[in-house]
């Protein structure tokens, strides 16, 4: 992986650097700059070598000098396309390095290149005679890409703290963002926490035109679900040949490595999915995987990994913590989120991938599987609430949630009375609102106590509600998974991952998101994934014949922690935004520490918040070593 940043227009090279330093964490093996005085255009990249570590330094350019690219990622298919770069006279400097196949490929095919590609990627091209900058980001966005445009000045960077060395770069909290964090638990792209900043996202391009100072945004791809009509008299033996031809032919792509790679394993369906494909293309002996074992039951997964390890004969590490011990952690990790989130995984994920990154480079993961077969809790969840909404009068429903909030509150990982809470909460609105608000930080009765200006529940939402009511032929199941699959996905688990990782500068690749994986999944029927509610429904017939049966048959965990005991001893945030109440986010967390109240999601997010505001220096890696040998 890589960290890009650039700019056209005021500035100059100390800021390049400023910003390039920022980015430091996600490419410690080189840094390359361009800069042209004359027309004001600056191009900084940092690069962690995965592929022709000899060759492929950038900025990169073609033979003429007249396109160049930084870039952060890795295309899975660039054999492919090179050849085919060949075939229509393209001549290489380099034996196997995909950031040249960017370049070619967009004096090729121009703006049409994003949507040949198969892999994760950000990348900036400029065009030196059309005076042009073209940034695209892959479908998924697993790779992050952040900008911002002003009169005559045009910003971006791989995060936005990188953004913020630049003097252009305005610090005011933008409200409306501020209120989707607290209403997502994320940031739904294009939103970005400061005024005038904006994140690209997954699956479009845009362009800036330097003489005109115009911004052109375009979506190249979204993920959509064809109805069940788009697999015609599917049958079942031969769609699990596909699906497991599919997936091993996914990994195999995500194999290609000149440094040393391993995977992710927790136990679950996705990552013991991976790793029984990763044997077939390489011994199991020489595949190393690694997991992150916990004291507490609720929370370790340990033992399911252990079993489906010794099943293959993989190389297996672990390492247990005790994660108590690991909250001094908490500022650090924090500290180098860039942007704020409420999925407390961040804490285990970070920890996962510094230790993964003491044996090898790249790690494998099985990012995806969930929302691509109906994977998470919710799904099971829509059946009973339909019934629930059509039978139980809203004067009865408020009874019941006053009820709930008497529950006593568990510390355990998904503990029912958490369940409960959160399941009654959504189905309080529109069926339109009801992920998100499964999800959600606060509810957004709660807004108006949190934040000084007064909030629309459907403003909060209207992403999600423009995707849910853009087909309605298309049944509740559908539509959740389209929901998740390119908002909860998006910006809250990728997102968290490649944060995670890079700032152990370790790169994930997730298998499922391959576009030949992804294409399959789209045209499944809903009947495939879930059926009379056993969820990944096909995965499971597929890997039947590879992994334990008790791997098959176990609830879905998560990577889960303690974050109601975490709050009870952490102390709250120096948290000053205009927008918000800080003596209404007081009383909260005073409930919460005298275990009178269960507000974890909310402390969570203004806890990330505070620290992404204060924007605190990445940990040098001395410094990680020291925290994690502390937190052994």
């Amino acid at each position: 992986m890589c960290g890009l940043a650039g700019f056209v227009g005021p500035g100059d090279r100390g800021h390049l650097q400023a910003m390039t330093d920022r980015l430091a964490h996600r490419g410690p093996d080189g840094e390359g700059f361009f800069v042209d005085e004359t027309a004001r255009v600056f191009l900084g990249h940092r690069r962690l070598a995965i592929l022709d570590v000899e060759g492929g330094i950038q900025p990169m350019w073609n033979e003429t000098n007249d396109i160049g690219i930084i870039y952060n990622g890795e295309i899975y298919n660039h054999g492919e396309l090179r050849q085919a770069l060949q075939a229509r006279g393209h001549v290489f400097r380099t034996s196997h390095s995909d950031t040249e196949v960017l370049v070619h490929g967009y004096e090729e095919w121009g703006t049409s290149l994003p949507e040949r590609l198969n892999g994760m990627f950000a990348f900036a091209i400029y065009d030196r005679v059309r005076r042009q900058l073209f940034l695209a980001r892959d479908r998924f966005g697993e790779k992050p890409l952040y900008y911002r445009h002003k009169p005559r000045a045009f910003l971006f960077a791989s995060e936005l703290s990188a953004l913020a060395c630049h003097p252009d770069f305005d610090r005011s909290v933008d409200t409306r963002a501020l209120q989707k964090l607290f209403g997502y638990g994320y940031l739904p792209a294009p939103h970005a926490l400061y005024a005038g900043s904006r994140k690209l996202p997954g699956g479009c391009w845009l362009r800036y035109d330097v003489a005109s100072d115009m911004v052109e945004c375009k979506q190249y791809w979204r993920f959509r679900l064809e109805t069940n009509e788009g697999v015609v008299d599917a049958d079942e033996p031969a769609l699990v040949e596909e699906l497991t031809s599919l997936l091993s032919r996914a990994v195999e792509r995500r194999l290609i490595s000149d440094v040393p790679l391993g995977v992710f394993l927790s136990g679950g369906i996705d990552s013991s999915s991976v790793l029984a494909m990763a044997a077939r293309h390489r011994p199991p002996s020489s595949l190393k995987t690694f997991t992150i074992g916990f004291s507490e039951p609720s929370f370790d997964e340990s033992s399911f990994a252990a079993e489906v390890a010794n099943n293959f004969g993989s190389d297996h590490q672990v390492r247990h913590l005790d994660l108590d011990r690991v909250s001094e952690l908490i500022p650090r990790v924090l500290g180098g989120l860039d942007e704020p989130s409420g999925d407390a995984s961040v804490v285990p994920t970070y920890l996962l991938s510094a230790f993964t990154r003491e044996h090898v480079t790249v790690a494998l993961s099985g990012d995806g599987g969930d929302e691509l077969f109906a994977g998470y809790d919710p799904f099971a969840a829509l059946a009973p609430a339909r019934l629930y909404s059509r039978l139980v009068p809203q004067s009865v429903h408020r009874r019941l949630l006053r009820l709930a909030d008497l529950l006593p509150v568990s510390t355990r990982n998904m503990s029912w009375d958490f369940k409960i809470r959160r399941g009654l909460a959504g189905m309080s609105y529109q069926p339109s609102m009801w992920n998100p608000l499964w999800m959600a930080p606060l509810d957004p009765r709660d807004m108006k106590e949190i934040f000084e200006q007064p909030v629309a529940v459907e403003a909060i939402y209207d992403d999600a509600i423009a995707l849910w009511e853009s087909d309605p032929s298309k049944s509740v199941v559908d539509r959740t998974l389209e929901f998740f699959t390119n908002f909860y996905l998006q910006d809250d688990i990728l997102a968290k991952v490649d944060r995670a990782a890079m700032m152990s500068s370790l790169e994930s690749r997730a298998v499922f998101l391959d576009n030949d994986l992804v294409e399959f999944c789209r045209r499944l029927p809903t009947r495939f994934k879930i059926r009379n509610g056993q969820r990944k429904y096909l995965l499971k017939k597929a890997m039947q014949r590879l992994l334990p049966a008790s791997i098959l048959a176990r609830r879905k965990k998560g990577f889960g922690v303690p974050m109601v005991k975490w709050l009870r001893i952490l102390s709250p945030p120096a948290l000053s935004v205009p927008a918000l109440r800080a003596q209404a986010l007081a009383a909260r967390w005073s409930a919460h520490r005298a275990g009178a109240a269960d507000h974890r999601l909310l402390l969570w997010t203004s806890l990330s918040l505070a620290y992404s505001l204060n924007m605190s220096p990445r940990p040098s890696a001395a410094r990680r070593s020291a925290a994690l040998a502390r937190a052994r």
